[in-house]
């Protein structure tokens, strides 16, 4: 994936009504009527929503005559996952050992 994917990706989880959308599609796929419900907001909020969450191709919509059912795209969050595992973070113990050096 090029840089501008995970922008994409990072994007999409920068929203507080999106993340709690991927929390509800982390356990089994849903319409679009049920996350409606769930999360009390209007259909065209949850369009705009939505449209971004597809963009960045981590959750898919799947059409089912009037309604919409959509999925999380497993396969490319552990993508995002791999990605950022790719970054050295400093554990506890190298820090204190850092310091100590100082």
């Amino acid at each position: 994936m090029k840089n501008a994917d995970y922008a994409l990706i990072f994007k999409a989880l920068s929203d507080n009504t999106r993340l709690k959308i991927i929390e509800m599609l982390n356990e089994e796929e849903l319409c679009a009527c049920d996350i409606l419900k769930s999360l009390n907001i209007t259909q065209p909020t949850l369009s705009y929503h939505m449209k971004i969450l597809c963009d960045s191709d981590i959750v898919s919509a799947i059409r089912d005559g009037a309604w919409m059912n959509y999925n999380l795209n497993k396969d490319k969050l552990a993508i995002l996952t791999a990605f950022l595992c790719r970054f050295n973070f400093v554990s506890e113990n190298k820090k204190s050992t850092l310091q100590r050096k100082k």
